[in-house]
């Protein structure tokens, strides 16, 4: 498995960082998980070629996760891809991408290629490859807004990760709430992969401590609390320390 951090910002929009965008390889299969505003400037200056990104995978909808989604398929559109692509997202969210797409003007008939909206179900293992695949599990981190939900008729779901195959296995928790978030998958894994936004810093501390994977990684990075990530980061003992990384926009996770 490869994963290349494709943006690593917060919801704040910053000259630094991109929005949230992960690009994950495995058996000739490229996912591009979350796809927050600009991801498609960010692909470019990374050199990743459109046509190579067989799928998008959502894991909720605020707007640095999912509204570059409209401009990456007019981009693809644009270039002429003929192969199929797939977005997946939570099976309450199908129809509401369906019409973020015509609302776009993104008409399937007119793209020149197939594109399947698949619905996910939590708990349920997708299939993307031979010995690829993932699970998704219902966080916490859109809790607050149910009463709004609950007067507007919104669906919330928020998901969070885990990605197999038959060499490496990956959580990428997504936007959460509480840290009670961080243990959905009661398993250890070779790559955790945190969003920093949600969490108090010092339950950094705690992650490295339970020992959840052999190497964990802080995304999902504002400007205002990157220092304290890396002083954070240098103060643990030197077990901890060489266990946990602060990602930037290129940086790239692989197992040889």
């Amino acid at each position: 498995m490869k994963i290349r951090f494709v943006g690593t910002g917060s919801g704040k929009t910053s000259l630094k960082r991109h929005h949230s965008s992960l690009l994950i390889s495995s058996k000739n299969y490229n996912i591009l998980v979350d796809c927050g505003d600009g991801t498609s400037l960010a692909i470019l200056k990374q050199n990743i070629n459109f046509d190579s990104i067989d799928a998008v995978l959502i894991s909720h909808l605020h707007a640095d996760h999912y509204s570059g989604l409209a401009s990456l398929l007019n981009q693809v559109k644009l270039l002429n891809r003929k192969t199929p692509f797939t977005i997946f997202i939570h099976r309450t969210l199908t129809n509401y991408i369906k019409s973020y797409l015509i609302n776009s003007y993104l008409f399937i008939e007119r793209l020149g290629f197939e594109l399947n909206i698949i619905g996910v179900d939590e708990n349920k293992e997708i299939s993307l490859a031979d010995s690829f695949s993932f699970i998704s599990k219902l966080n916490s981190h859109l809790d607050k807004y149910k009463a709004n939900a609950f007067s507007t008729n919104v669906n919330l779901s928020s998901l969070s990760f885990l990605f197999k195959d038959d060499k490496t296995s990956c959580i990428y928790t997504g936007d959460i709430a509480s840290m009670n978030d961080m243990y959905l998958f009661n398993e250890k894994v070779d790559w955790f992969i945190a969003e920093s936004s949600h969490i108090n810093l010092g339950d950094l501390k705690e992650i490295g401590d339970k020992n959840l994977a052999d190497k964990i990684i802080m995304t999902h990075i504002d400007e205002e609390s990157e220092k304290n990530l890396l002083k954070l980061i240098k103060s643990l003992e030197n077990g901890n320390k060489s266990n946990i990384f602060l990602a930037s926009d290129g940086f790239i996770l692989e197992h040889i």
